[in-house]
C-alpha cells in the first residue's frame, strides 16, 4: 500500500440504524412467517472451508441459482449470463493491514485490530488481551516473532507504542481509543498483518511461511481496490480478474463502484433467538455522484443491476432508505425487506446464523437459499471468503 494512496477512514455522519423484520407471507398459506436465528443454521463440513484461494481468480466456482434449479458454473463464465447494458457495481474498499500484536508493560500479549483511523494518530481498535490494562497504559506493538529488525528494515527494537485512551464510543463501547506514537496508516502497513478471517487458520508467530503471507496479502484484495479502510474483503469480488472485467466492457456491460469499509463486525455471530433483537454493527459508506448516475442510467435503458457482494447491497439499499450518499449504516436485511436498487447479487456462502444468511434469503428466498446451501455442500463447493461463488436473482415477493 503505496504512501500516495493512503486516506483517513472517515468515520464522520450520522448512524444509520435500520431494522427491516417484517413478516414473510407465504402465497401457499397467506400467513405471515416470523424467522429465528435458528432457521438460518445448517451444518457445514469443516473440510469446506477454503483455507487459501483458487489458483486464479476467476477459475473458482459459480453456484448459478437465478433460477429454481441450481446449476453448477465456473466464474468465469459470468459474462455469458448478463446482458449488455447491466450494470455491475462493486466495492472498491482496500484492506489495510490492520491486526498488529504486542506486549503490555508487564509482558502479557496483546492484539489489536484497527477498525478506525482518527485525527491526531488516534486509532480505534478491537483488543484481545488476557486482562485489560488500566486507562494510559502504554503497550509496545510491532512485537511479534514474525517482524524482525531485518524485516522492518530497523535498528534496535522494533514496534511503536498505542496509549490506551477509553473505550469507544462512549465508556460502554465494545471498541478502545488508542494514541499511536506515529501515523497510523504508516504503522499498519510497516508492522500490521492482513486480518484474515478467524476460520482461515494462519498463524502470525513465525510459523506462517512466506509464501502464505504474501499469498494472503495479494490475494485478500481484489484487483480494484483503491480506498483503503476495510478490515475484511469484500469477497465476492475476489474472483474478479482483469481479464474477466475485460470481457465484460467487450461485451457492453457497464461498471461502478461504491465504498463501504468492511468492519470485523461482519464476521460476529446472531447471538439472540429473536432476530429483532440483534445489535447492528456500523460501517461507514459513500456512493459517488458517477455511481449515482449510472444507476439511474442503467434504470432508464432497461438493464439489470447487479451487486458484486452483500456489501455492494447493504450500500445501495442503505442509500435508497436514507437518500443520504454517505455516512454510517447498520442496516439491517431480513426477510421481507423490500429491495429498491439491486437486481442481481453475486455472493460467496456465509457462515451459519449470520446476518448475511438472512440478507440473501431475504434477496432470493429463504426455500430457495437453504435448497442452494444443500446443493453446495452436497457438492463440495468451497465455503466463505477464499471459498466459491454464488449468483442470486431478486425474488418476487408475489410469487414466493
Amino acid at each position: 500500500m503505496g504512501q500516495s494512496h493512503i486516506s483517513t477512514w472517515n468515520g464522520s455522519g450520522s448512524a444509520l440504524k435500520i431494522m427491516t423484520n417484517s413478516p414473510f407471507i407465504d402465497a401457499h398459506t397467506a400467513s405471515p412467517k416470523i424467522f429465528s436465528l435458528s432457521d438460518f443454521d445448517f451444518h457445514l463440513p469443516p473440510e469446506l472451508i477454503a483455507q487459501h484461494p483458487a489458483a486464479e481468480r476467476s477459475s473458482s466456482r459459480l453456484l448459478d441459482g437465478s433460477q429454481a434449479q441450481a446449476v453448477d458454473r465456473i466464474f468465469k463464465s459470468l459474462p455469458s449470463l448478463m446482458q449488455p447494458g447491466d450494470l455491475l457495481v462493486f466495492n472498491d474498499t482496500q484492506v489495510v493491514k490492520a491486526r498488529i500484536f504486542g506486549e503490555k508493560s508487564t509482558g502479557g500479549k496483546v492484539e489489536l485490530l484497527i477498525e478506525r483511523v482518527l485525527p491526531d494518530n488516534r486509532v480505534v481498535a478491537h483488543m484481545k488481551v488476557s486482562k485489560k490494562p488500566p486507562l494510559g497504559a502504554i503497550l509496545h506493538m510491532g512485537t511479534d516473532a514474525s517482524l524482525t529488525a531485518s524485516s522492518t528494515g530497523s535498528t534496535g527494537s522494533p514496534g511503536f507504542d498505542a496509549k490506551l485512551l477509553g473505550r469507544w464510543p462512549n465508556e460502554n463501547g465494545a471498541l478502545f481509543c488508542f494514541e499511536l506514537s506515529g501515523e497510523p496508516h504508516a504503522l499498519m502497513a510497516q508492522y500490521g498483518h492482513m486480518p484474515l478471517p478467524p476460520y482461515i487458520e494462519r498463524q502470525y508467530d513465525g510459523s506462517a511461511s512466506p509464501a502464505e503471507i504474501a499469498e494472503d496479502e495479494a490475494r485478500y484484495q481484489t484487483v480494484f481496490a483503491r480506498s483503503p479502510g476495510a478490515v475484511a474483503a469484500p469477497t465476492a469480488a475476489l474472483h474478479f480478474d482483469d481479464a474477466v472485467l475485460a470481457q465484460l466492457s467487450a461485451m457492453g456491460v457497464a461498471t461502478a463502484n461504491v465504498t463501504l469499509h468492511v468492519g470485523a463486525g461482519t464476521f460476529q455471530p446472531v447471538k439472540t433467538e429473536n432476530i429483532a433483537e440483534h445489535t447492528m454493527h456500523s460501517e461507514w459508506y459513500d456512493i459517488p455522484a458517477s455511481t449515482q448516475q449510472a444507476l439511474h442510467a442503467c434504470r432508464q435503458r432497461g438493464g439489470k443491476v447487479w451487486a458484486v457482494g452483500t456489501t455492494s447491497v447493504r450500500t445501495l439499499e442503505s442509500w435508497a432508505q436514507t437518500g443520504q450518499a454517505q455516512g454510517d449504516t447498520e442496516i439491517f436485511i431480513t426477510p421481507g425487506f423490500e429491495f429498491k436498487w439491486v437486481d442481481r447479487l453475486i455472493t460467496n456462502f456465509h457462515l451459519p446464523k449470520s446476518t448475511l444468511m438472512m440478507l440473501v434469503s431475504a434477496f432470493a428466498g429463504y426455500d430457495h437459499v437453504m435448497a442452494l446451501y444443500a446443493h453446495a455442500i452436497e457438492q463440495k463447493y468451497r465455503f466463505f471468503s477464499y471459498g466459491d461463488a454464488m449468483l442470486l436473482h431478486r425474488m418476487n415477493h408475489a410469487s414466493i
